[in-house]
Parts: structure tokens; sequence; C-alpha cells
């Protein structure tokens, strides 16, 4: 089973960047599809964006399109989040999440992840 830990959440500005890491332990990382998903007090749990294994598909949620990137270095075991131009609305507590499908599949549905981190905040000040 694998292990994740998200890291490099923090307080910034309206328009600051961020990079959130997911760096994953027990198993490697290279056969699971990762997602990025967020979360306020009184929400559901929000699709960010994910990517297959290879990394060579991507998908985001329209709300962050041209302004995250998602990537992943599987000799590193970790996944990546690059958030530019932030938003007050981006404000939630951002979770990765692990899925043992097949190679090419990239998930927007928290259902079909098995395996998350205890997450990360980011605070966008406006």
């Amino acid at each position: 089973q694998v292990q994740l830990v998200e890291s490099g959440g923090g307080l910034v500005q309206t328009g600051g960047s961020l990079r959130l890491s997911c760096a994953a332990s027990g198993r490697t990382l290279s056969t699971y599809a990762m997602g990025w998903f967020r979360q306020t007090p009184g929400k559901e749990r929000e699709f960010v964006a994910g990517i297959n294994w290879s990394g060579g598909n991507t998908v985001y949620a329209t709300s962050v399109t041209g302004r995250f990137t998602i990537s992943r270095d599987n000799a590193k075991n970790t996944v990546y989040l690059q958030m530019n131009s932030l938003k007050p609305e981006d404000t939630a507590v951002y979770y990765c999440a692990a899925s043992d499908r097949p190679p090419e599949w990239v998930g927007i549905r928290g259902a079909q992840y098995g395996t998350w981190g205890q997450g990360t905040q980011v605070t966008v000040s406006s």
C-alpha cells in the first residue's frame, strides 16, 4: 500500500505562486494515476487536476486551467502541483490521491482514488 504526504502549502497573496508536492512511500508511484483535490469547510471535495502513470495525460478543472500545472517525477516518487496566479477562491486544504487504474487513465472523481494524503493548507489573501 502506498502512503502519501503532501507539503508546500502556506499563505500567499493574490497573484502569487506555490508548488505543492506529494511524496510517496511504501510502493513506487509509477503505476498509479494521481490526482489533486481540494476542500473548504462546508463544501464537497473538488477535483483540481489529474495525471496518468507516465505524465502524458493530464486533466484540469475549468477553474484552474491555465493557472495550475500537475506533473510527476516517478524517479523521485513525487507528484507536484504548480499553482500560479492564485486567487482567494483557491484557498482550501489540498489533497493528493492515488489510483491503481490502467496506464492511460486519469480520473476526476474522488471515489475513483483509493489512497489519500493528509492534506496541506493553502491560503490566498486578498
